[in-house]
């Protein structure tokens, strides 16, 4: 069996530690890795009636910006679409409210800092 990659390992650690902070302030976790043609979402989660949809992203290094910063207006554009394919196959007739988030790690290990972005951008 051949092992991940070692960014591949890096990058389910940050979306581990991202669920669980979010768990910890009273999200519940939906869904993970939420994949469509065209796009994917890492976390979807509930925040009372609140449906969020979470990028999660992890930098070594801030030496060419924080990790939040490499959600390009690209990348936005494909979780946006992956979020509407999701909200088209809910059952209920009225849409709840959504916002997304972005989680950023940046630093090398463990301790790096983490920082919740809460309403990080709006559907384009």
């Amino acid at each position: 069996m051949k092992t991940p990659a070692a960014h591949l390992l890096r990058g389910r650690a940050a979306e581990a530690r991202a669920a669980a902070h979010l768990q910890a302030h009273g999200l519940s976790i939906v869904a993970r890795n939420y994949r469509v043609a065209g796009g994917e979402i890492d976390l979807i989660a509930r925040h009372g009636a609140e449906l969020v949809f979470v990028e999660v992203r992890s930098r070594r290094s801030a030496a060419f910006g924080s990790a939040a910063e490499t959600v390009t207006a690209a990348k936005r554009r494909r979780i946006q679409l992956a979020a509407q394919q999701y909200l088209q196959g809910l059952p209920q007739r009225t849409l709840p409210p959504c916002r997304f988030d972005i989680v950023s790690i940046t630093g090398p290990g463990d301790a790096a800092p983490l920082q919740w972005l809460q309403n990080a951008f709006t559907l384009d």
